[in-house]
């Protein structure tokens, strides 16, 4: 083998082996869809028109209520004028629907004391407004902090308005928040100041707990006794952490009201039935692929195994990184994009290999026959694989959702398949080609005898090649 065939060769060997060993290393795995490891996808819709705004802040609010079931990689996405919400892997399908349901109530709580971690969270089922409850919440330096708050004093529905705003003599952000007037906002709310000035036992710690689906957002200590319709927020604020106080602020609850367009429920058993499916249609596939292409080219139907493996592992590679980095899922959908790419990647083999033995019936020796033949199968191979990535980008750019996942791993297995086809199938059968041991034996390489046709050039330099047949 020339060196212009062992360098090519080796690289992509080495990267192939480089990807897995960091692979495995990082322990990446790829990250299974709600098809395939159960969960739940519900489809809502505003009830009444909508504007984008109102949408993202939907979005937003619902992240935070998800994040708050503890579930792995959720999606929560906009399709359009609706919101598509995917619970990959949670244990409670009904639970998780009955939070997401909720329409959101911004709570504000005396704070009765700190506690240690240790004290048990109350549930979020349990998160009544009447109630004592124990929440959680991060402080200003981003340490998770446990609060005991008594009874809910005012919701978010007496607040008329927030607005972060820098105190240019005090050089610290503060948040400005509006107060309706009367018993609706501003009346509670000195209720509660007073007692939480004054150390009473319903405020001991003179703590105003600013809560937003059973997290606590804010902590601040109470100054004054008495407030006009105004109230001023501080605690070493960023300008970043004020505008996102003053954005829950104004918008606690659900600035739409949603109803829920469609539920999907995929319990885990038939998520682990579909996923073990998915792997026996592939191992068979490939299975019979390869008693097909060994059986019909020989060594060079090892050739293309070899070929098909090395795309695999890069795949596999590429696809438990865009899990754990860019926490890209792996559907059914996308599964049944690698099981299509398998014949792909294998059409390619099968162009190039017929090129050769074309060129051979003609008349021209195996040597000079797979390098002259490549150029000319790999014109066509391009072809091939630039439609279908044509065909792969527009499926992406104009779906979402499951085929969106199938768009994107043909495309990507049709790429790796270019790669291989050049820096590994060329070389590799080209090296096979120039090999003495070959030479006289065309039907280790699934080529068989032919007689010359008629009008072609007889082959001079290697008349034993053409008459060594199977």
């Amino acid at each position: 083998m020339r060196r212009q065939e062992l360098v090519p060769l080796l690289a992509i060997v080495i990267v192939t082996a480089a990807a897995l060993i960091y692979t495995f290393a990082a322990g990446n795995q790829p990250l299974l869809g709600l098809d395939l490891q159960g969960g739940v996808s519900v489809v809502l819709q505003p009830t009444d028109p909508a504007s984008d705004e109102d949408l993202d802040q939907s979005i937003n609010i619902m992240r935070r209520r998800v994040d708050a079931l503890g579930v792995a990689e959720p999606e929560v996405a906009r399709q359009g004028d609706t919101i598509i919400v995917q619970l990959p892997g949670v244990d409670e399908p009904q639970r998780a629907l009955d939070l997401i349901g909720q329409t959101a109530e911004l709570r504000f709580r005396p704070v009765l004391e700190e506690v240690g971690p240790d004290v048990e969270l109350t549930e979020p089922e349990d998160d009544i407004a009447e109630d004592e409850v124990v929440l959680a919440g991060d402080d200003s330096v981003g340490v998770e902090r446990h609060y005991r708050m008594g009874p809910t004093a005012l919701t978010g529905s007496g607040i008329s308005g927030a607005e972060a705003l820098y105190n240019q003599q005090a050089l610290e952000w503060l948040v400005q928040v509006d107060l309706k007037s009367g018993a609706e906002g501003i009346e509670p709310f000195n209720e509660l100041a007073s007692a939480c000035f004054a150390r009473q036992p319903q405020c001991p710690t003179g703590q105003l707990g600013i809560v937003l689906d059973g997290a606590v957002i804010s902590a601040p200590v109470f100054q004054e006794p008495q407030f006009d319709d105004a109230v001023t927020i501080t605690g070493n604020f960023d300008q970043e952490g004020a505008q996102d106080l003053a954005l829950v602020l104004r918008f606690g609850a659900l600035p739409v009201e949603l109803e829920t367009q469609q539920t999907q429920t995929v319990s885990a058993t038939i998520g682990r039935d579909a996923l073990d499916a998915g792997i026996v249609a592939g191992l068979v596939g490939v299975v019979l692929v390869a008693i097909y292409m060994i059986a019909y080219y020989r060594l060079l139907g090892i050739v293309a195994m070899l070929s098909l493996g090395v795309s695999f592992a890069l795949l596999w590679s590429i696809i438990s990184w865009l899990g754990e980095a860019q926490g890209l899922a792996l559907t059914l959908a996308g599964v049944t994009g690698l099981i299509v790419a398998v014949g792909v990647s294998v059409d390619s083999n099968v162009v190039y290999f017929e090129n050769v033995k074309e060129d051979v019936r003609e008349g021209r020796p195996v040597r000079s026959s797979v390098e002259r033949s490549f150029k000319t199968a790999f014109s066509t191979i391009v072809k091939a694989d630039v439609t279908t990535l044509i065909g792969a980008g527009l499926l992406y750019w104009l779906t979402i959702g499951p085929v969106r996942g199938f768009a994107l791993y043909l495309g990507l297995a049709t790429i790796l398949d270019l790669i291989v086809s050049y820096y590994l199938m060329r070389p590799f059968v080209i090296g096979l080609g120039r090999s003495h041991r070959l030479r006289g034996r065309p039907g280790w390489l699934g080529i068989p005898a032919t007689e010359p046709v008629a009008g072609a050039a007889p082959s001079v330099r290697e008349p034993a090649t053409l008459g060594g047949g199977r």
